[in-house]
């Protein structure tokens, strides 16, 4: 075909009617492909875009993009399947393969998108794909990668060409797409899976992550050729790095993985780390997400969670005791109103009847008698100063009600004369 192609270019020879017809079947064979693969689109594609929305739809991967993916997938699979099982003429393969040059780029820019990569990285695979597939399709795959193999440079004993700049490109780009399919899959099984802890599941799902990449690396490392012995002084100057530049970084790795595999610190659990108060979000590579009731999120280095002292108030056990002071006038009914304090904080919704809640006499102040309410919540990511608040809330109706008085603070000013000092 090949053959007949550069004839037909050199010659300027007009197609025959048997090419003709050839290539009419061609364009017929075409069209059919592409509406078969619409159809797909609607029909298969829809039940499997309802299958992927109830089982892995939390993985955030091809959102909407699964009918699309289908469309053009069958659609490609068809035109390759028609390219392929028959000896086309010029003007029929050139029409075929423009055919599934473009359903294969759209397929891929569906894929890329799906899996959130940039859209310009998307459309320039796309173009690439298409090029290959019609240049291999009319039989000048071979000229196309000799012209690309002759625009180069050389580094040591090594040429780099345009082609093999092309090759490491587009190979990382689909080891880094896999791998990231790899692991939004991993994820969202890992989150749905009943029989791991919040932390036992982060730990899994860091160490796998790590897994894919060194595998897809080595598979990148074979894929392209490249021999890693001339990577030896490289080598020994990216462990110098790791010794000194990346130091606080391995650091925190390891740190950030040694707190999940002894699940002192898990996502949602309560702590509190020097002046940062709140629920743990995240546990990142680097550091852990914090997130405090006035929506602030701080990032704490992994290795400070390590060194330094954490008051982690669900690590055993979520339930947390609530302390509110309250005091009251010398000359009220003290047993009235240690029993509104202990009615204002049971009636509050997030107090708990066991462990049950108490009421102290904590000491006798200079304007009133001091006491303190005990109480106990089992959520303390939503807060402790709104448990506070509906509590004080509540006693200050019920005291002004009962007549029950706060204390007011008095001062005596005694005045003596200097005059009468004398007398």
């Amino acid at each position: 075909m090949m053959q007949r192609f550069g004839d037909w270019l050199a010659g300027h020879n007009l197609p025959s009617p048997p090419e003709l017809t050839e290539a009419g079947i061609a364009v017929a064979l075409a069209v059919a492909a592409l509406a078969l693969g619409w159809f797909a689109g609607r029909t298969l594609g829809r039940r499997i875009a309802a299958f992927w929305a109830h089982h892995v739809e939390h993985a955030e991967i091809f959102t909407g993009r699964v009918c699309e993916i289908v469309r053009h997938g069958v659609a490609a699979v068809l035109l390759g399947l028609a390219l392929a099982g028959y000896p086309w003429h010029v003007l029929a393969a050139l029409a075929l393969g423009f055919a599934t040059g473009s359903a294969a780029a759209m397929l891929v820019v569906a894929v890329l998108r799906g899996l959130n990569l940039p859209r310009w990285l998307a459309w320039t695979v796309a173009t690439l794909a298409f090029a290959a597939i019609l240049s291999r399709t009319i039989g000048q795959f071979a000229a196309a990668q000799d012209a690309l193999n002759k625009v180069g440079f050389q580094i040591g004993e090594r040429n780099i060409t345009l082609l093999s700049l092309l090759s490491i490109g587009v190979t990382v780009l689909l080891l880094f797409a896999a791998v990231r399919l790899f692991n939004r899959l991993l994820a969202h099984w890992i989150a749905s899976a009943r029989g791991f802890d919040p932390a036992q599941k982060l730990l899994v799902q860091k160490l796998t992550s790590i897994a894919a990449v060194i595998v897809a690396f080595f598979v990148g490392i074979d894929l392209l050729k490249i021999d890693l012995t001339t990577f030896t002084v490289f080598s020994g100057a990216f462990g110098l790095a790791i010794g000194f530049g990346l130091q606080k970084t391995i650091g925190n790795l390891i740190a950030g993985i040694i707190l999940l595999m002894d699940r002192s610190i898990k996502p949602g659990d309560v702590i509190v780390v020097g002046e940062s108060f709140g629920w743990v979000n995240k546990i990142g590579v680097r550091a852990v997400s914090v997130v405090t009731r006035d929506g602030k999120e701080h990032l704490i280095p992994n290795e400070n969670l390590m060194t330094q002292e954490v008051e982690n108030w669900s690590y055993t056990d979520r339930n947390v005791r609530v302390r509110i002071p309250v005091t009251v006038a010398y000359d009220c009914d003290l047993k009235l109103a240690q029993a509104l304090m202990l009615r204002a904080a049971k009636e509050s919704p997030r107090a708990l009847n066991n462990p049950p809640t108490n009421v102290r006499l904590t000491a006798f102040g200079e304007s009133g008698v001091e006491h303190e309410i005990l109480t106990w919540i089992s959520d303390p990511e939503s807060g402790v100063g709104n448990v506070k608040s509906d509590v004080l809330n509540r006693l200050w109706v019920m005291f002004q009600e009962n007549g029950i008085k706060l204390p007011v603070p008095r001062r005596d000013i005694r005045i003596t004369s200097s005059d009468a000092k004398h007398d």
